[in-house]
């Protein structure tokens, strides 16, 4: 009895120390291929692309050439059957053309947040009026950058095929003209293998 008693404790230990965990620091921009679903390489190619078009594309290059205009970034539509992140598509796009010194931002995702924090100086009577930020005093946007992230999905059973398509466009919200406009194409393909795996 004592020698299967030990028998048993032994497997258990064996499956245990088996079960263990093991996690460690990657590369964040290596190229990510666990599977066919949209994932960070994805992102982060189509960032890179729409960054590098805009800002070399010569009429924008002409308009940032003496002034840093002022853009909302409008959140992407994610018209694909997954569930995709596409706010930080959204954030990476603004960061790098942020950081290409180009452009100023207005953050239309905090609008209400702020509209909250000038009513409570302004009408809360806790603000000395004299330090408190007034009503009708920001900039308004002069461009509106938008876009739609969609997917095409074909399979035969053996084979999956996936087709993304990230398509941008800048407007100019006083004459309602696109000023740029461009899209990246990414495909991916997953085939099983011999062994249905």
């Amino acid at each position: 009895m004592k020698q299967v008693k030990y028998i048993v404790m032994l497997a258990l230990a064996v499956g245990l120390a088996g079960c263990q965990t093991k996690v460690e620091y990657g590369n964040a921009t290596a190229v990510e291929t666990v599977n066919e679903n949209f994932g960070s390489t994805d992102l982060q190619e189509i960032a890179a692309k729409m960054v590098d078009s805009m800002l070399t594309f010569p009429p924008v290059v002409a308009l940032t050439a003496h002034d840093r205009p002022i853009i909302f970034v409008d959140k992407i539509k994610n018209k694909t059957s997954e569930h995709i992140d596409t706010e930080s598509i959204t954030d990476s796009i603004s960061n790098k053309l942020l950081r290409s010194g180009k452009f100023r931002f207005i953050d239309m995702t905090k609008v209400d947040a702020v509209r909250k924090q000038l009513d409570y100086q302004n009408n809360s009577g806790m603000v000395d009026p004299s330090t408190a930020i007034h009503f009708g005093r920001q900039i308004g946007a002069e461009y509106m950058l938008y876009g739609n992230l969609s997917s095409i999905v074909k399979s035969n059973g053996d084979v999956k095929d996936v087709y993304y398509k990230m398509t941008m466009r800048l407007m100019d919200l006083n004459t309602g003209l696109i000023e740029w406009s461009d899209e990246k194409e990414i495909r991916k393909t997953k085939e099983k293998s011999f062994f249905g795996l």
